[in-house]
């Protein structure tokens, strides 16, 4: 593509591949590290320039830095973890303690006021529908505010994990508190930042032939209910934890994806092509 072809000049798409594929959620921070304010700073940037619905910037970003805010919100953290413990059995989760080792904590705090610049219905048979779709541009603002500083993290050397558990209403309540904002504000994206203790691998990804579909939806590429239940009954441990992108190269591939070990590695995983 020439310059004439792009008016934004030379973009290097290859070195944001890079970024994008070694971003990560990972749960294991080296101990006693630090991180200057400027370096945070750039990572906040990157957020600031996500896109929002009717541009309203509808969030606030608050970063905790200081060692004992930080343990003050590790705590919150903690009673959150437990209490997926006591009400969530069966979910995969992972203790928040490696949170005393970040070097901050971002949170993304969406003020929801925001949707009234979205789209008004003026008459009351589309107030439903529009107040509806107003929830998914304010959801889908905070997501890219939220996908942005990480990749902003990855990009300075730092890695990160998204803690979604900020946003339920107990926790929410308790950082509220804890942290001053207004209650009725959602703290939606919770990410630990620090310097992994290990190298950061990759995670198991669908093959791009699967989820792309060519000017219309490929029901072959559908993926059944049971291969939902499946993979949530059997898989989802694995495919959220191990450090391999392709799923067949688990040394124990065959028995974890069992008969579905078609349906998650090729771009057929719905052979009759009926939809559910």
């Amino acid at each position: 593509m020439s310059n004439q072809d792009n008016p934004l000049g030379h973009l290097n798409y290859d070195e944001l591949m890079k970024i994008i594929r070694r971003r990560r959620s990972v749960r294991g921070f080296e101990e006693g590290r630090k991180i200057d304010r400027e370096t945070l700073l750039k990572i906040a940037d990157a957020g600031r320039w996500a896109p929002t619905g009717a541009n309203t910037q509808c969030w606030d970003l608050i970063v905790v830095d200081e060692p004992e805010m930080k343990d003050k919100v590790l705590e919150v953290f903690l009673r959150q973890s437990q209490r997926l413990v006591d009400h969530a059995r069966g979910f995969p989760h992972k203790r928040k303690t490696y949170m005393k080792n970040t070097v901050a904590i971002f949170i993304v705090v969406g003020d929801p006021r925001w949707k009234r610049s979205f789209p008004q219905a003026t008459s009351p048979e589309w107030r439903e529908e529009d107040d509806a779709n107003n929830d998914y541009i304010y959801l889908v603002s905070l997501g890219a505010a939220i996908q942005n500083p990480q990749l902003g993290v990855t990009a300075v050397g730092l890695t990160s994990a998204w803690l979604s558990g900020g946003g339920e209403t107990t926790t929410n309540r308790e950082l509220s508190e804890l942290l001053g904002y207004p209650p009725y504000m959602e703290a939606v994206g919770t990410m630990p930042v620090g310097f992994p203790e290990q190298d950061v691998s990759l995670r198991y990804r669908r093959p791009l032939d699967q989820l792309v579909h060519w000017n219309g939806y490929e029901p072959t590429q559908f993926r059944p209910d049971a291969m939902v239940d499946y993979y949530v009954d059997n898989v989802r441990p694995y495919a959220m934890y191990r450090g391999v992108e392709r799923m067949q190269e688990w040394d124990d591939f065959e028995e974890k994806a069992g008969e579905w070990n078609k349906a998650f590695t090729t771009r057929v995983s719905n052979p009759s092509g009926k939809t559910d």
